[in-house]
């Protein structure tokens, strides 16, 4: 009877260790919402491939966020679609701002190879819309991001 006694508190003991341990550890070995990302390349200064870089971006964008997925979208410019990101000759500032202003997460990158060539070559500086940030190579991003997992997309 005396052994009894014991083993009724180890028992209820372990059980309640393991619903409260073993719950935690069930819980946290759920996988979590994997984060989506992709880069798109734009290389061409022509406005159809700087809308249609936009519209599959917000789209990518707006589809995760709707499914309450993570996401991160990022467009890359250089060469000739460099232009995109100029404040001075982008055909679509105005929606960048406005892209910008909803609340949109996209990152914009300007190659700053690209930009230090213009640069030279235009005898002055290249101003970018202020969505854009600087990276060293356009290239060399597109391909460490795609290094790291990233999905790629050339509209």
């Amino acid at each position: 009877m005396k052994r009894v006694i014991y083993l009724v508190p180890v028992v209820l003991i372990a059980a309640v260790a393991y619903f409260v341990f073993g719950r935690a550890t069930l819980e946290s070995s759920e996988p979590r919402a994997k984060t989506h990302r992709v880069v798109l390349q734009v290389n061409s200064d022509e406005p159809a491939t700087m809308n249609l870089a936009l519209n599959n971006a917000t789209n990518v964008e707006q589809y995760y966020k709707s499914r309450g997925e993570p996401v991160q979208v990022e467009v890359v410019a250089f060469g000739p679609g460099l232009h995109m990101l100029r404040d001075d000759t982008s055909p679509v500032k105005d929606r960048l701002r406005k892209m910008a202003e909803a609340g949109s997460t996209i990152s914009f990158k300007a190659c700053g190879n690209t930009r230090e060539n213009m640069a030279r070559r235009e005898n002055g500086n290249i101003p970018l819309v202020a969505q854009a940030s600087v990276v060293s190579s356009g290239v060399v991003h597109v391909m460490e991001l795609q290094e790291q997992g990233w999905s790629y997309v050339r509209p």
